[in-house]
């Protein structure tokens, strides 16, 4: 290959990394501010409708003004769920109604104005209810059964029968604070507060703070 036309080719090079640099700038100075707009609007006007009109078909009842992030609730059983109005969640929320007899029973119930952040698991065999105006950090584990008990040692976990000692009872304007785990047979009190990490295994009266594993009273709220 002679000079000359190594040189126009050095030149074709040049001239498209220049172009290909133009358009990034094009893209990331002028045009993404209006794409990220874009995005946005799209997302508020026709994701969050539709997702929420998606959940609306899949469970017994949605309240108005439900508000989905990006990605969709993980539903079991939605037949057997209940939600009031106002509810917002994050990423990755599972819900999960499991039906061992076959009724319209309502298995896990939100109350109105709940907010539930990202990565939490609901699960019910009985009854979860959580009452209005509650605020659930991420990470959450709400159950109210368990694998079986300890009788059958040589049964896989998986292939045990599930059992419950009693519903959740949630009352209403609790905040339950990042990764927090509570198991069955427990009734929270009204306004009560429950701290990070804790594992809440019995009932407390309204106005608690508890904290701790097993879940404590920390303090009373007066």
């Amino acid at each position: 290959m002679d000079n000359k036309l190594k040189y126009q080719l050095l030149n074709i090079i040049f001239f498209l990394q220049n172009l290909i640099r133009f358009f990034i700038f094009l893209f990331l100075y002028v045009l993404y501010p209006f794409f990220n707009f874009f995005l946005k609007i799209v997302k508020l006007f026709i994701l969050t409708p539709l997702r929420a009109a998606i959940l609306q078909l899949k469970i017994k009842s949605l309240g108005k003004n439900a508000l989905l992030k990006y990605t969709a609730v993980e539903l079991i059983g939605g037949g057997n769920i209940r939600i009031g109005k106002n509810f917002v969640c994050g990423m990755f929320l599972r819900l999960e109604a499991i039906i061992l007899q076959k009724n319209d029973k309502i298995r896990i119930d939100i109350g109105n104005n709940v907010q539930i952040n990202d990565y939490c698991h609901i699960g019910a065999i009985n009854l979860v209810k959580i009452g209005n105006g509650c605020l659930i950090a991420s990470k959450v584990f709400i159950t109210d059964h368990s694998h079986g008990n300890t009788d059958y040692l040589n049964i896989e976990p998986e292939k045990k029968e599930l059992i419950s000692k009693g519903p959740v009872l949630i009352g209403n304007n609790v905040w339950i604070g990042e990764s927090v785990v509570i198991l069955s047979n427990v009734i929270i009190g009204n306004n009560c507060i429950i701290g990070a990490n804790s594992v809440v295994t019995k009932s407390f009266p309204e106005n608690s703070v508890i904290a701790g594993v097993p879940a404590m009273l920390i303090h009373e709220i007066k």
